[in-house]
Parts: C-alpha cells; sequence; structure tokens
C-alpha cells in the first residue's frame, strides 16, 4: 500500500507561491522553523553533507546552497571545514534567520525560474529540502546542472511523495540517458524522522 504522505504536514497541502511565502512568514516568528526541525528530527542536512564529504575532498570548493533556508544545510557543511559557500531561498523570512558567517552571499531567488546565474560557476550545488510538494519542480535540475561546472557535483533530496507524481523518476532517467550526469549514489534517507517521512537522496557527478 502506498504511503500517504501529503497528509504528514500542513505545508505539503499548499499549491501557490504567495500561500507558501505566507506560510513561512508566520514558521519563521519566534524562530520556530529551526525548533520544528529540531523536534521533528530533520536529518537531510546531516545526510546530504555526509555523502558529499566523500566526493568532494577540497574545502575550498564553491558551493552553492540552492533552497538554503535557514542554513541548516551551510551550519552543516562549515562544520566539516566548506567554508566557500553562497545560499540562495525565495523566502525572504526564511534568509532573515540564516546566521552570520556561514555563506559568503545569500540572495532572494526562486529556482522555479531561469537564474541570473553564470555557466559552470560552481563546483557544487546542494538542494536539500526543496524537492518537495508545492515547492521546487523536476526542470530546476536543468539550470542547477548548467550552473555546475565540467566534473561538479550536486547533491539533492526529493521528498518520496512527489518523486513520481512531479516526474522527478523521469527527469533523472532522462538526464542520466542524455549523458549529462553520472549518479554515484541514490538512495532512500530518513529526512523527517518524527513525521515518517522518507527522501530519495542524490548524489551525481556533471558530465559536460
Amino acid at each position: 500500500m502506498k504511503k500517504e504522505v501529503i497528509s504528514k504536514l500542513d505545508i505539503y497541502k499548499i499549491k501557490k507561491p504567495e500561500e507558501l511565502l505566507q506560510y513561512y512568514q508566520d514558521w519563521t516568528d519566534n524562530n520556530k522553523y529551526n525548533k520544528d526541525m529540531v523536534d521533528w528530527n530533520y536529518t537531510a542536512p546531516q545526510e546530504t553533507v555526509s555523502v558529499l564529504r566523500k566526493y568532494a575532498l577540497n574545502k575550498n570548493s564553491k558551493i552553492l546552497d540552492a533552497g538554503c533556508g535557514t542554513g541548516l544545510v551551510g551550519i552543516e557543511l562549515k562544520k566539516y571545514g566548506y567554508s566557500n559557500i553562497e545560499g540562495v531561498d525565495f523566502s525572504q523570512s526564511m534568509l532573515d534567520l540564516v546566521p552570520q558567517n556561514i555563506y559568503k552571499k545569500i540572495e532572494k531567488i526562486d529556482l522555479n525560474k531561469p537564474l541570473k546565474l553564470k555557466n559552470n560557476i560552481y563546483d557544487v550545488v546542494m538542494c536539500v529540502g526543496t524537492f518537495t510538494y508545492g515547492h521546487v519542480k523536476p526542470h530546476a535540475l536543468d539550470e542547477i546542472i548548467r550552473l555546475t561546472k565540467n566534473k561538479g557535483l550536486i547533491c539533492f533530496t526529493i521528498n518520496e511523495g512527489i518523486y513520481e507524481e512531479y516526474g522527478f523518476d523521469k527527469k533523472i532517467k532522462e538526464l542520466t540517458n542524455n549523458k549529462l550526469w553520472n549518479v554515484k549514489e541514490f538512495f532512500k534517507s530518513n529526512y523527517i524522522t518524527t513525521k515518517d517521512v522518507e527522501a530519495w537522496l542524490c548524489l551525481a557527478e556533471i558530465i559536460k
């Protein structure tokens, strides 16, 4: 029987971007978002950085944290000596909670739209907790690949509930068939433990 994921969290039911921004606005009041991530045992930042560390051996790698939210992935990266990190997110209220000295710069960007960033500028792109209900769609992977250097790495999670529904399964197959990347890791990870929501975790090396 297929797991009913959409009912696990209220945010999963939101479809419109403006409603999503309002939700984040409310969620960040009194640091509630970060507290919830601790309470829910949101493990995606630790899991993705743990996988990345096996492949990104250069601590000076230029890293983009795409959909950085309040900086949880950046904090984890910094813990292991990565310091050349930039962050983007579409919610200003989330960016306002990012701690100082984690990112070289942060910017408000909608990942569903074409990005005003140059080709081949990042060694690594992280996209964690962003491919989920009502958020970023599979086409964003094309832009992420565009920004990433040849032999660069992208590491991302896909909420298990949208993997097929949003067409991520087809997109991953398409990028593999077109030899745009070489998938090194792909497995089901814990993600939001206390809510019983898992995610597919992928790490791929870009081919250009």
